[in-house]
């Protein structure tokens, strides 16, 4: 009975050795090559960085080949372009910059593009126009402050010159807002590659050493990034135009939910606009704060005020100002030419709608403050009566299409016309038309 126990368990264990080995991976056998691929649409922003972060994350946990960005940017904050550069180069991933097809990477994108270890662009691609500018009342106007030119200078030429890409370029770009094609930009030393598409790039790569390891990324799966639902909704909030709208209809909720009270219209307004903060991710001016302060309380008074007057005036010119001023003032920001111009009509144009709006309201207000009554208007008006009425019987008379409960101190006759005198109740007085 032992002997036949002993042999039992002999062969279950050969059996599972035997499907051991038939199941294992043959020695050496690697596991299968994934690319990640990060797409970068729109304004480069505060929650552009934590994508590039969160995707960097991702890559070094799921053991990727690499991380490929590609940009489709017309520019953005230069606090974040910094942000972004210096996380590329922290990340034992190597991470390939792509312009793809039909895309740009101007200013921001460009610095990027420059900071990632391989670059490349499709044909027919563009980048460059690297100058920072500031958002002022008087719109975006260039920087020309010698401390901050001579530092971005020097930023972006050391970047170009950590992945030995042409640093006259990287200084033209900003001082003189040099733009190129895929091909002078390969030409001139700035990219390494020019592909059609990501395959097409990934196989041109294949083989490079980057980082220190050798990149397999011929026959490699391509994955894209899809960020969580909190970064999703960051992105969203995060484009300049969004978030300077979000400011704007927040300060009106605001103005509309204290005139009038219990709408619940304030509390939206705070809602919007601190989502409107958090988009921008900038210091705000203290002065467009005050202003729009000034602004909310002129018009509160020009609301308890008859009339339209100085009051709701001044209070739309405060307003108009602050949500000028609101842009913010302390950062130098790489956007081409065309995208601040459309981010100061996005944020002066709804300021401008809402304040018409806004004189219409109060001219609505007072005109009905100076109305006359109901009751006083119609006093004086003819009616018909359609049934007998007097001191005794009250009936009802016909006055423009309605019927009305009526009551006179005398006998009237049905079908008789009468004159209206007073309301008392939901009765009219009436007496004979003479």
């Amino acid at each position: 009975m032992q002997m036949k126990w002993v042999s039992c368990s002999l062969f279950i264990f050969c059996l599972c050795m035997t499907f051991t080995v038939f199941l294992a991976p043959p020695a050496g056998a690697a596991a299968e090559d994934r690319v990640l691929v990060l797409e970068i649409n729109g304004a480069i922003t505060p929650a552009s960085d934590n994508l590039i972060d969160d995707a960097i994350q991702d890559a070094e946990s799921g053991n990727y080949e690499a991380l490929v960005i590609t940009l489709d940017t017309p520019g953005g904050g230069l606090e974040e372009t910094q942000i972004i550069i210096k996380a590329i180069e922290n990340t034992t991933v190597p991470v390939i910059g792509y312009v793809p097809e039909s895309g740009k990477a101007w200013s921001a994108g460009t610095l990027i593009l420059m900071g990632t270890d391989i670059a490349a662009m499709a044909p027919f691609t563009v980048i460059g126009s690297a100058q920072p500018v500031k958002v002022s009342a008087e719109g975006t106007v260039p920087v020309e402050d010698e401390k901050t030119i001579n530092a971005l200078v020097k930023f972006s030429t050391e970047t170009a010159r950590k992945h030995g890409r042409n640093e006259t370029f990287a200084e033209e770009v900003i001082t003189e807002n040099r733009n190129l094609n895929a091909e002078e930009a390969l030409e001139e030393g700035v990219i390494e590659y020019i592909a059609t598409s990501v395959p097409n790039l990934l196989n041109q790569v294949d083989g490079e050493i980057v980082k220190g390891r050798e990149l397999h990324t011929a026959n490699a799966t391509i994955e894209t990034y899809k960020p969580p639902l909190p970064l999703s909704f960051l992105t969203l909030i995060s484009n300049p135009i969004l978030s300077s709208l979000l400011l704007t209809i927040g300060l009106y909720g605001i103005i509309f939910g204290i005139s009038n009270p219990g709408a619940g219209a304030e509390i939206f307004g705070v809602i919007a606009i601190v989502l409107g903060l958090i988009g921008t991710g900038f210091d705000i001016n203290i002065a467009a704060f005050f202003l729009i302060i000034v602004g909310i309380g002129l018009l509160i008074l020009e609301l308890n005020s008859p009339g339209f007057g100085i009051f709701g005036l001044a209070g739309l010119i405060c307003l108009v100002a602050g949500s000028i001023f609101l842009v913010p003032l302390g950062s130098e920001n790489i956007y081409t030419p065309e995208f601040r111009r459309l981010m100061i009509l996005t944020i002066v144009a709804p300021t401008i709608v809402f304040g018409i709006f806004l004189v219409f309201a109060i001219y609505k207000v007072a005109e009905t403050r100076t109305k006359k009554p109901v009751i006083g208007a119609i006093i004086g008006d003819t009616a018909r009566t359609i049934d007998p009425i007097g001191p005794q019987n009250p009936g009802f008379v016909r006055y423009k299409g309605e019927y009305w409960q009526a009551r006179a101190e005398e006998e009237i006759g049905a079908e008789e016309e009468v004159e209206i005198t007073g309301k008392k109740m939901e009765m009219l007085l009436v007496k004979r038309k003479i």
